[in-house]
């Protein structure tokens, strides 16, 4: 009798021990698969996130003027070139950037219109950003101009020098220019800021 029974309660024991063996490889496998699948969605986001960073890339288009074609950044803001500026490099920082902040990308610049690509490339400015170039121009805005269409900066020499619109060949434009008139092509707009307006128009915007 007393052997019968000791042989009948290690039964109950070893099933509760399977029981709770097979539920905790229950868990194991959720657990488990629970955390591959989260590291499936981190996997995919930097892969969103060079998407995103990739439409920053600025655009070089063209625009009409009364002095004839001249390049505009994707939304139609005039862009210049400074005569100081020799080598390929900028010669504008501090004061000067506030006042002419340099056209910057975060990716490869494209051309539209009339615009050259081969004709863009970058160097890079003592901050780490990309500044657009054309034709070996350091490109620039003018914080004077209110937005899009506009060229007050045409002519101006302020810090020394000559700030003149550029050309579709890469010259300077040194005619005077009143206005833009966007071109038929447009381009996407490219990723850069716009420049702070006199008034409250809605094209302008403020410089951080």
């Amino acid at each position: 009798m007393r052997n019968s029974m000791v042989k009948r309660m290690p039964a109950p024991a070893r099933l509760a021990a399977g029981v709770s063996g097979a539920v905790g490889a229950a868990l194991l496998v959720a657990a488990c698969s629970s955390g591959g699948s989260s590291n499936g969605a981190a996997s995919s986001s930097p892969a969103g996130a060079s998407a995103a960073s990739g439409s920053g890339a600025m655009v070089i288009k063209t625009a009409s003027s009364s002095a004839g074609t001249v390049l505009t950044d994707g939304s139609g803001r005039a862009v210049y070139l400074w005569v100081k500026d020799s080598g390929g490099m900028s010669a504008c920082s501090g004061a000067c950037a506030g006042a002419w902040p340099p056209v910057t990308t975060t990716g490869t610049a494209a051309a539209s219109g009339s615009a050259k690509a081969s004709d863009l490339g970058t160097i890079t400015r003592s901050d780490g950003s990309k500044q657009v170039t054309y034709d070996g121009h350091p490109l620039y805005y003018f914080s004077g101009d209110s937005g899009p269409g506009t060229a007050t900066g045409q002519g101006s020499d302020g810090f020394g020098a000559k700030w003149w619109l550029v050309a579709p060949t890469g010259s300077d434009v040194t005619a005077s220019v009143s206005a833009l008139t966007a071109s038929s092509s447009s381009g996407s707009g490219g990723s850069a800021p716009a420049a702070p307006a006199p008034s409250s128009q809605s094209a302008g915007g403020g410089w951080s």
